[in-house]
């Protein structure tokens, strides 16, 4: 069974830092892509940032030069290194894993990001 377990989410204040993570388990496919979509409130989910199995990365326009995307060792882990978050980065976030020769895709649950003071 596939599963995304997302972790890291929750209040922070703009200017401040976040960290999300995400570990898949159960992909039976190689994983050519993780990252993270968000969502916010009427809103259409967008591009946060992926990262490929080598290592190029793209970011959505509105992050660049604040988030920082990396997998971990064992490749089936990826962190959002969240730096000076403003209250526009309000928004359920979303792991996306990209798998296998048909590109299959997997989502997480989703983690409640909310940007305040």
């Amino acid at each position: 069974q596939v599963q995304l377990v997302e972790s890291g989410g929750g209040l922070v204040q703009p200017g401040g830092s976040l960290r999300l993570s995400c570990a898949a388990s159960g992909i039976m496919y190689s994983i050519n892509v993780m990252g993270w979509y968000r969502q916010a409130p009427g809103k259409e989910r967008e591009l946060v940032a992926i990262i490929r199995s080598g290592g190029s990365t793209n970011y959505g326009d509105s992050v660049k030069g604040r988030f920082t995307i990396s997998r971990g060792n064992a490749n089936n882990t990826v962190y959002l290194q969240m730096n000076s978050p403003r209250p526009e980065d309000t928004a359920v976030y979303f792991c996306l894993v990209i798998a296998g020769r048909k590109s299959y895709q997997y989502w997480g649950q989703g983690t409640q990001v909310t940007v305040s003071s």
